[in-house]
């Protein structure tokens, strides 16, 4: 039974289909399909139901995938612990955001891919939050605070966000002073998620409002240079426009938390190494002084 066949048919069963599966796998729909048809052949069961919309298991398909998926992982796991020093092979699939990923994080993912010439390293630009098991991602670069969950995290980086507005909107609607203040203003928002500031010694949560919301930090730093509100930005956004003063700090005074940079990864004894690599080469990189935690008060 050859392994690839495995790789494939797990792919397909996770993507739901084999254009999907194709797709993350970098190869052609007829090589996939006839990877399939071959282990079915091996197999001699149907593991797939194939229609016009996709593929689904059937009975059979979905107690195999299972044991495929978990032989596939002790052969990764085998590979690496006999050499582990040896070249990164095989595919990387990360998520990473739209709003700093291309800008960013992509001259680290290309360093890793120039450092590792046989790593075949895929990556999805999105701001939303991919699930990482059901998608088939190694693992994802993540901003602010990892939601609770069945997921590993490791800190690669601090984060620093302020709160920032155009001198014409400051002109206009005046410039809030106090935590009160800013709730009668219009609120640049990515999410629903509260804004937290730091008082002292204690940490105070928000629930701001505002008529403009945009999933994509981008966005929202545009809102906030056309003079539409306040935004709660990560400064490595918005340190040009500052510098120009296009932006200005807003309740500095009353500074936001210091977030973080982390990579996360679904659950396992030990990541695989090529995850490892991919977080060794982003902590050296962005700690650098001009990575994206450069210090608000600076």
């Amino acid at each position: 039974m050859n392994t690839q066949d495995l790789r494939t048919f797990v792919e397909v069963a996770d993507a739901g289909g084999v254009t999907a599966a194709a797709r993350r796998l970098g190869i052609g729909k007829a090589i996939v399909s006839r990877q399939l048809i071959r282990l079915e052949a091996d197999l001699g069961v149907q593991l797939l139901a194939r229609t016009t919309r996709g593929a689904s298991l059937t009975e059979a398909g979905a107690t195999f995938r299972e044991y495929a998926a978990k032989v596939i992982a002790d052969l990764d796991t085998a590979r690496e612990t006999i050499v582990p020093n040896g070249e990164l092979r095989g595919r990387l699939r990360i998520a990473a955001p739209l709003s700093f990923g291309p800008t960013h994080l992509a001259p680290v993912l290309a360093q890793l891919g120039r450092l590792h010439p046989s790593l075949h390293i895929q990556t999805c630009y999105s701001d939303r939050h991919v699930n990482l098991i059901e998608e088939g991602f190694d693992c994802a670069i993540r901003f602010g605070r990892p939601a609770p969950s069945t997921l590993l995290a490791r800190r690669i980086a601090p984060l620093y966000a302020s709160l920032v507005a155009s001198p014409d909107y400051i002109a206009r609607r005046g410039s809030p002073e106090t935590l009160e203040d800013l709730l009668s203003h219009e609120a640049l928002l990515q999410g629903t998620e509260p804004w937290d500031f730091v008082d002292g010694d204690k940490t105070v949560t928000l629930n701001v409002q505002g008529r403009f919301k945009a999933d994509n930090g981008v966005a929202i730093t545009a809102a906030a240079l056309a003079g539409l509100g306040i935004a709660c930005l990560p400064d490595g956004l918005i340190v040009e426009h500052l510098a120009s003063g296009a932006l200005v700090r807003v309740m500095s005074h009353y500074p936001q938390p210091v977030y973080g940079i982390f990579v996360i990864r679904p659950p396992g004894q030990h990541p695989l190494r090529k995850v490892r690599a991919l977080t060794e080469l982003l902590i050296e990189r962005l700690g650098a002084p001009d990575s994206l935690s450069n210090n608000p008060s600076g």
